[in-house]
């Protein structure tokens, strides 16, 4: 079984050979709940690329522990990026979207409020919801043993997620009705690949014509509707598997 991974705030200084003092919550985790000894392994990464791999040296009461530093990783930027613009689904299945894609291997996720969104975010909801979403990034980011984290952005409006995809490199709406399969698509090698997921009911015409303005053409996953929580992870994988990035 792969080392547990921690996040700390920085790694900076951090040379192999030294040591790396884990506490907080982080370090309440790896000592009270993970139960974490001398001499089991360990990660520490700051979220941005950067992971210390190491050996627990001692552990001090609750929420502490040392790490002796074996090695220093460091991985290189995705290529081609990949970015979700996932709309708002309902209840929780926002966190579970952000939980697999996460898992999955997405590089950022932008949530966006679409006219046919159930689910508004609004005023302290809407701090409270985009805390939520962060805060499964980031504990799915350990889970999977990710040393860079996905980026979960502010809410964008429709007007400025058509920005978004007129920067891309490739930006695809993922459509029912589409008549061009993302199985087939031709993608970029490097860049910024976009993808926006529509809510439940649908992304509206209005937004289709906004987003194909942008250079956001319909494509299709495969015979079968996925669920707006399920459908940027699956494409996520499609694409991964395509550019290499599962090689």
């Amino acid at each position: 079984m792969t080392a547990p991974v921690f996040l700390v705030e920085s790694l900076a200084g951090v040379r192999a050979g030294g040591t790396l003092t884990l506490d907080g919550p982080e370090g309440r985790h790896a000592v009270s709940v993970r139960r974490l000894r001398a001499g089991e392994e360990v990660v520490l990464t700051d979220g941005h690329g950067t992971g210390a791999y190491g050996t627990v040296a001692a552990v001090e009461g609750k929420d502490r522990l040392t790490v002796a530093v074996t090695e220093l990783r460091t991985e290189d930027p995705p290529r081609p990026t990949i970015t979700v613009v996932q709309a708002l689904p309902k209840g929780d299945r926002g966190e579970l979207a952000v939980e697999t894609m996460t898992e999955t291997g997405v590089d950022a996720i932008v949530p966006w409020p679409a006219a046919r969104c159930v689910t508004q975010w609004k005023g302290e909801r809407a701090a409270k919801a985009l805390g939520k979403w962060r805060a499964t990034a980031r504990e799915a980011g350990k889970q999977s043993r990710r040393l860079t984290f996905p980026e979960v952005a502010d809410p964008l409006t429709t007007k400025q997620v058509a920005a978004l995809l007129a920067d891309a490199d490739f930006a695809a709406v993922l459509h029912e009705e589409g008549s061009t399969p993302l199985a087939t698509a031709e993608l970029p090698t490097e860049g910024r690949i976009v993808l926006v997921v529509g809510p439940e009911g649908g992304v509206s015409p209005e937004e289709l014509t906004s987003f194909a303005e942008a250079g956001a053409k319909p494509y299709r996953l495969g015979r079968t509707v996925l669920r707006t929580s399920t459908a940027g992870t699956a494409a996520t994988a499609l694409l991964l598997g395509r550019t290499g990035r599962w090689s």
